[in-house]
């Protein structure tokens, strides 16, 4: 199964210009049936506390990864922002779609940013939630951008089965030492696959590097997108996670769980 990265510049809370982006950057992939589509976080509106604007209150974003999904034959995830009818307050999302446009995962990021805002706009949520791609025979454990800061997430989803990780972001390019740090041990402590898509360009409050990347389990760099926009793809093996937690059994020398 290939992963394939979707790096893009988004349009400043333009659903519909960054709808058409994606299917731009998508025409010259090389994509087949059954692979995984990552999108950034809050891909069809960027990092906004406009929540009465970003909102997917009509379901068009989610429709719009429904019909991506129907029209490769692939898994699709991607960021949206949600609202629960009545109440103001949202939830940063990552959702991931079937081949058939059916829903396969929603998780809610975890981790709000405080640094920018975030919790006064968005709550939230309270469950890690692995899938399984039975065509990879993967279990993937999914996360949003901040969320890669606390390494308990994602040994919670290493409990759960978890052989790949991924992790949607609009990660700013002050910090992305952190962001390639964090990503690398991420996959090197939990002999996982880590695979990280990040926007590009800018906002009105800030500038983004991408530096999508694909981690092997060993910490191996499979992918490593710079900052250009455009789809990267790797080839991602789950057997390569089992051989490697049968070779260097560190995983399951874990003293401390809750």
């Amino acid at each position: 199964m290939q992963v394939h990265l979707v790096q893009m510049d988004i349009a400043w809370e333009r659903k519909r210009s960054n709808h058409d982006r994606v299917l731009r950057l998508l025409e010259g992939a090389s994509i087949s049936a059954g692979d995984l589509i990552l999108l950034p976080e809050m891909f069809d509106t960027g990092f906004s506390l406009n929540v009465n604007l970003t909102a997917d209150d009509d379901g068009m974003s989610q429709g719009f990864l429904a019909d991506l999904a129907r029209s490769t034959g692939c898994y699709v995830q991607g960021g949206i922002t949600v609202r629960r009818e009545g109440r103001q307050m949202a939830r940063n999302r990552s959702l991931t779609l079937r081949p058939d446009g059916s829903v396969l995962a929603t998780y809610d990021k975890i981790h709000p940013f405080s640094y920018g805002r975030e919790p006064e706009r968005f709550e939230g949520g309270n469950q890690v939630m692995p899938f399984h791609l039975p065509e990879a025979r993967l279990t993937v454990c999914p996360s949003v951008c901040y969320d890669l800061r606390f390494p308990e997430l994602f040994r919670v989803g290493l409990d759960h089965g978890a052989a790949m990780f991924t992790v949607i972001a609009n990660w700013p390019a002050p910090r992305r030492a952190h962001w390639r740090t964090l990503l690398e041990a991420r996959a090197i402590e939990n002999q996982a696959i880590v695979a990280a898509v990040n926007r590009t360009g800018s906002d009105p409050h800030l500038a983004y590097a991408g530096d999508s990347m694909v981690v092997g389990p060993r910490g191996e760099i499979l992918v490593d997108a710079g900052d250009a926009e455009g789809v990267y793809s790797c080839e991602v093996d789950g057997g390569s996670v089992g051989r490697w937690r049968r070779e260097f059994p560190a995983w399951r020398d874990r003293k401390l769980r809750t």
